[in-house]
């Protein structure tokens, strides 16, 4: 599909790394709230949550919109930040707080998360590198490892 490679291609620029973080987090938010949780905007092109999460040093729930790759009776977060330098803060409120809650599809589904290692991780990364490329044009851009997450469903 060429819209999709032509997303692929802008979406793996250090210019879209520059930009998105800025903009389409907020659109998200915002349609995510308007259509009172049943549309996420970068939906459209890739699956997607809204994560809610504990803040590893305030303890006040942070919601973040992000891609997924849905998997088995769970999901794969990747922590690619744009392919900017830093983690993301959602990951650092994961490893504090792996009890989590996300968005999917209009249902709040609460979750524990993991963080992949070793060749767990290597097995997720070859599948999402299949389901979404630019994730290593961010992994190449980086000196860190791009962390890899595991979210399965829990009780409530």
């Amino acid at each position: 599909m060429i819209g999709e490679r032509l997303v692929q291609r802008v979406s793996a620029t250090r210019g879209f790394a520059k930009v998105a973080p800025h903009v389409v987090p907020a659109l998200d938010r915002a349609v995510h709230r308007l259509s009172r949780g049943r549309v996420l905007l970068s939906a459209q092109m890739l699956p997607g949550v809204i994560l809610t999460s504990t803040g590893a040093r305030s303890g006040q729930p942070r919601r973040t919109p992000l891609a997924c790759m849905p998997q088995g009776d769970g999901w794969f977060l990747v922590g690619s930040n744009f392919g900017r330098d830093d983690h993301p803060a959602w990951t650092y409120n994961l490893l504090r707080h792996p009890d989590a809650e996300i968005s999917w599809k209009g249902r709040d589904v609460p979750v524990t998360a993991r963080l992949l290692e070793g060749e767990e991780r290597a097995a997720a990364w070859r599948e999402l590198l299949t389901f979404w490329p630019p994730y290593a044009a961010y992994q190449e851009r980086v000196a860190r490892e791009l962390r890899v997450f595991r979210l399965t469903r829990r009780q409530a």
